[in-house]
């Protein structure tokens, strides 16, 4: 399990992230909301020491992430950010670079086995030796996404990670961090702006606001009031096809609050 207790982050004098905490299991997702600026993706940087939190602790399985070497880290957590670099890689050696914390010279039989096993299981075989600067959005979001699990860790990072796809490949990505986080029991936190999306294809909910935790819970505190007090717009909660959605009222204030 993930524990995550009084964490503070600051840009210089200013303060970003102050006293958070929260746990996280294996084989869950878990969605952090919120409004732009509100401090998800510097959440997500400082757990796994992209930034470094100015107090506060990480545990996996009670260890201290903050105790650990960045190879060892690496080791533990895999991290997509929200934009992917698009160097002259060909998709093979963008998933290799993915074992890059266990190689010490070359890569092993074990390491090749590891890569060819995540490009089959995403269905990125056909184009193994495409360059991923030629790849669209869902394509390249599909080949970091291999990358990470390749670094066979216990917690995936993912910023943003429906950014620029467009309908189709939204449901196919969190379709397939769903099932893999299951599959593989591991402890799955990504940042996300889509409530529905969340709604969808997310176990656990948690809200900051003001550089705090607003809410954290299972899908009860998806509710209107803590919608509308997280965002600052009343929303209705209503059901289509046996599926939860949240449903905005930009134009009535706060009269709309069903649930």
């Amino acid at each position: 399990m993930l524990k995550v207790q009084e964490l503070s982050f600051q840009y210089g004098s200013h303060p970003v992230l102050e006293d958070v905490h929260f746990e996280a299991p294996y084989g869950q997702c878990v969605a952090i909301l919120g409004n732009n600026g509100a401090g998800k993706s510097t959440l997500i940087k400082c757990l796994n020491r992209i930034l470094p939190p100015r107090s506060g602790q990480v545990l996996l399985d009670e260890q201290d992430l903050c105790s650990m070497s960045r190879t060892n880290v690496a080791k533990e957590m895999a991290y997509v950010a929200q934009h992917s670099e698009t160097a002259r890689f060909t998709v093979y050696d963008a998933v290799m670079l993915g074992r890059k914390p266990y190689i010490r010279f070359s890569p092993t039989e074990a390491d090749y086995e590891i890569v060819h096993g995540m490009i089959e299981k995403l269905e990125l075989s056909q184009m193994s030796l495409a360059y991923i600067d030629e790849l669209s959005g869902g394509e390249l979001q599909k080949v970091m996404l291999a990358r990470a699990l390749t670094q066979q860790p216990k917690v995936l990072l993912l910023d943003e990670p429906t950014s620029n796809l467009d309908l189709k490949n939204q449901h196919d990505m969190l379709g397939l961090v769903g099932k893999i986080a299951k599959e593989e029991n591991i402890c799955v936190l990504m940042v996300i702006h889509d409530l529905n999306l969340a709604l969808r294809y997310c176990d656990r909910f948690l809200f900051i606001k003001d550089g705090g935790i607003y809410a954290y819970g299972d899908e009860e505190i998806m509710n209107a009031k803590v919608i509308g007090e997280v965002y600052g717009i009343p929303v209705a909660i209503e059901y289509a096809h046996g599926a939860k959605i949240v449903v905005p009222f930009p134009e009535q204030g706060v009269k709309a609050n069903k649930a």
